[in-house]
């Protein structure tokens, strides 16, 4: 059996093939500005560890507490991810929808754990925007299903 090996193009690797490096801690952050280096960081870090408490999650043999044990690492990074653009980022749109995503992962964390049994995860601040003293605080809209943005 002959296998064909195609030669790797930059921007055309399959989505999986990074997944993989990531989660190998192989990944390297495309170049890019130096003013973005401490985002990159931030949100590789939340990433790594997302990754990690979710590969280390063992069979409890429950379902249920499985399924929680898993989610519960997923949506913190989710708001670690969110926290690190609300930090750096500038487009109001996208820190509007990072708000959200704090908010709402959290309160599904609190949710799952208490369908379960589990203890509740201590209280935090809501995140901080370093270095955006003179920005107004922006106002969180509702979205319900259906709701335009």
């Amino acid at each position: 059996m002959r296998v064909r090996v195609r030669p790797f193009r930059a921007g055309l690797a399959p989505p999986l093939f990074l997944w993989l490096l990531t989660v190998a801690g192989l990944a390297v952050a495309a170049p890019g500005p130096a003013s973005e280096a401490p985002f990159l960081a931030q949100n590789d870090a939340a990433m790594a560890k997302m990754h990690t408490q979710m590969m280390g999650v063992r069979p409890t043999g429950d379902a249920d507490v499985d399924f929680v044990n898993m989610m519960v690492p997923h949506h913190q990074g989710a708001v670690d991810m969110a926290r690190a653009v609300l930090r750096y980022g500038h487009n109001e749109q996208i820190r509007r929808i990072a708000q959200e995503i704090v908010v709402d992962q959290q309160q599904e964390i609190v949710a799952m754990r208490l369908a379960v049994g589990q203890p509740l995860p201590p209280s935090s601040p809501a995140p901080t925007q370093a270095g955006s003293a003179q920005r107004s605080p922006m106002p969180m809209a509702h979205h319900g299903p259906g709701a335009a943005p």
